[in-house]
């Protein structure tokens, strides 16, 4: 178990404010699937920091949908992996999607827009990768959640490139780039980054999970797809039949 070090003069709110800066000047139009209380404070959050954004919320309970319902964002009542599918038209918009209901977003996304072409099959993440991965936990509908930490992060980290601000020591890895560069069997590893946008929030853009759709469908063999950051991701194997 790592620990803190009291003796690193590290100032996480200020690393924060000059990553946020940057990012609300990309932040016109957002996508959140999953209007859950993770979806909703998400949203709460970003129209704070961007009154202008353009912030769209979507979930298929129609339960959740009413009490998510407020004035400063729109509420889309479907299927949020059937939205993506059925809206997402270009790499260029909306700016972010975050992931914010309890499946791997990205993951359905990708089977669905390959279901009319081709007969994919969900697998079990071969033993040999996990025992690979950073602290791996499987999941029931087959996907394996990897983190650098085996500690609670603290909320407010602005997942800084150089240093874990929990630890104030250099990361283990950048998990993104590890998940990448798994070389297995046939497998092929393909993996959609995820940024941090907020304390607590994570999102990613349309151009990348296009180029994973692209990659995908070049392989043609069996794939690891994976959504990670720096610290964190979750992991599905499918292979095409």
């Amino acid at each position: 178990m790592f620990h803190p070090s009291s003796q690193v003069a590290f100032k996480p709110d200020l690393i924060f404010q000059r990553k946020e800066m940057e990012i609300s000047k990309i932040m016109k139009s957002i996508w959140i699937i999953g209007a859950g209380r993770m979806g909703v404070k998400a949203a709460d959050v970003l129209i704070h920091k961007n009154p202008d954004s353009e912030i769209t919320l979507v979930d298929k309970d129609l339960t959740v949908c009413k009490k998510s319902s407020k004035p400063f964002f729109k509420v889309v009542c479907m299927d949020g992996v059937l939205f993506l599918h059925e809206n997402l038209r270009r790499p260029d918009y909306p700016d972010w999607i975050i992931p914010a209901a309890p499946i791997h977003v990205a993951y359905e996304w990708i089977r669905l827009k390959l279901s009319k072409k081709y007969r994919l099959e969900t697998i079990s993440v071969p033993d040999q990768v996990v025992m690979s991965l950073p602290n791996p936990f499987r999941g029931e509908a087959g996907q394996v959640y990897i983190s650098n930490a085996d500690f609670i992060c603290p909320s407010n980290c602005p997942e800084p490139e150089e240093i874990c601000t929990y630890t104030g020591k250099p990361r283990p890895r950048i998990l993104h780039d590890f998940l990448e560069s798994i070389q297995y069997d046939d497998f092929r590893s393909v993996v959609v980054k995820s940024q941090q946008l907020s304390s607590g929030i994570g999102g990613y853009t349309p151009k990348a999970i296009f180029k994973a759709l692209r990659q995908v469908e070049k392989s043609r063999s069996s794939v690891l797809f994976s959504t990670a950051c720096r610290c964190h991701g979750v992991m599905h194997a499918f292979k095409f039949l």
